[in-house]
């Protein structure tokens, strides 16, 4: 948790102690259900945590904005975001329903009260969101071809609607093939706003959306 503190001084105590939760909760379900490997286990406030609240070194999120975790896995990067962000709704959907289970467990055990969960695929969704957010769960041409339809017309933050893609590697040759509608667009270096090893290689990709 130190390094959730590092970067994030200014989060409440109950917000502390909600993050300081989860790896227990994790390393329970994970003995049952494998959701995160083993191996990342032993660095999860780093790699799962940190990295999703990376987002907010980028964007602040208002109060009603409407947020998509598409391929949310065992609840990243929705989980640390909801709690941080207890104004903000989150929606948290994955094609496998035991991750579902496991983060419809976690968002009980703690008591997050803005997530609501559902075991579909982007691509069969209705409705509509300000943010689509995800951790590379698909090269970027065919994700944005999913949520293309489900971005909103309404802004509400300063940050134009669109997707925040958590991406690492190079990935300048998936940029060429998305979808018109979503140019122009902004990588925000992560190592630039957390200056720790694993983040050399990670980006914040924002696609607007022309809506």
């Amino acid at each position: 948790m130190h390094i959730i503190k590092k970067y994030f001084p200014d989060l409440s105590a109950e917000q502390f102690e909600k993050l300081g939760m989860l790896k227990s909760i994790y390393d329970e379900w994970n003995s049952k259900i494998n959701v995160i490997s083993r191996k990342d286990m032993d660095y999860f406030y780093l790699r799962h945590v940190l990295h999703s609240l990376s987002v907010l070194k980028c964007v602040s999120f208002r109060e009603g904005t409407r947020i998509l975790d598409v391929g949310t896995g065992g609840g990243f990067p929705g989980i640390p975001l909801a709690i941080c962000n207890p104004g903000v709704d989150f929606y948290l959907i994955d094609s496998v329903g035991k991750k579902i289970r496991v983060v419809n467990e976690v968002a009980t055990g703690i008591g997050i009260q803005n997530v609501r969960t559902e075991k579909i695929r982007a691509e069969e969704l209705a409705g509509e969101f300000d943010f689509i957010v995800s951790r590379a769960v698909k090269p970027l041409p065919e994700f944005t071809s999913w949520v293309r339809n489900i971005i909103s017309g309404r802004i509400i933050n300063t940050m134009p609607n669109g997707i925040l893609y958590l991406k690492g590697g190079e990935f300048s040759n998936e940029l060429t093939g998305i979808d018109n509608r979503f140019k122009p667009y902004r990588i925000h270096n992560l190592y630039e706003k957390i200056p720790e090893e694993f983040f050399r290689t990670k980006k914040l990709v924002h696609l607007c959306i022309d809506v």
